[in-house]
Formats: C-alpha cells, sequence, structure tokens
C-alpha cells in the first residue's frame, strides 16, 4: 500500500510563502501522476496542480503565477512552493498520487493565510 507524507503547512500572513512537500513510499514514484488538492471548510476537493511522471503540470487559474509544483523522483518527493499567498488559499491541502489502480491520498496539511 502506497503512503504519502505531507509537511509545510502552517499559518502565514498575506503575501507571504509557504512550501509544501510529500514524500511518497512506492518505487513506482516516477511515473505516475501525483500532485495537490484543496478543500476548505463547507468546500469540495479542488485541484490545485498536478506534475506527470514526464514533467507536465496543471494548475488551477486561481493558482497559476503564484504556486509551483515540482517533484524529484530520486527522493519521491513532490513539491508545492506557494507566493502570493492569499486568505482564499486558506484550506487543507491534500498530496495525491495516480495509482494504476487506485488514487492515495496523504492526511493533508493545513494552509491557514491571514489577512
Amino acid at each position: 500500500q502506497v503512503q504519502l507524507v505531507e509537511s509545510g503547512g502552517g499559518l502565514v500572513q498575506s503575501g507571504g510563502s509557504l512550501t509544501l512537500s510529500c514524500a511518497a513510499s512506492t518505487n513506482s514514484f516516477s511515473s505516475r501522476v501525483v500532485g495537490w488538492y484543496r478543500q476548505a471548510p463547507g468546500n469540495q476537493r479542488d485541484l490545485v496542480a498536478t506534475i506527470s511522471g514526464g514533467g507536465t503540470t496543471v494548475y488551477a487559474d486561481s493558482v497559476k503565477g503564484r504556486f509551483t509544483i515540482t517533484r524529484d523522483n530520486a527522493k519521491k518527493t513532490v513539491f508545492l512552493q506557494m507566493n502570493s499567498l492569499k486568505p482564499d488559499d486558506t484550506a487543507v491541502y491534500y498530496c495525491y498520487y495516480r495509482g494504476i489502480v487506485s488514487t492515495v491520498w496523504g492526511q493533508g496539511t493545513q494552509v491557514t493565510v491571514s489577512s
């Protein structure tokens, strides 16, 4: 069973930056799509960014130009660099791994942006 361990969330002021990390336990990491979703209270879980094994990225319109997703296949880790954070970015951020059979989710990490 693939496991994902997230880190890097916290409290930051508006305009600040945070970097989230997600380490995977699978040796298939380098060939699979990984990424981040987020869920604010009362809202559905929405896509933030994804990155394919080949490095192709997809971003939600709301984060384009502010967030950057990268991956380190040797460390089996995906990162989300978040700049120019806004209060609307406040949410629980979930890492995900798209496996061959199923999608695996991390436990979530809270990001709170104060105004």
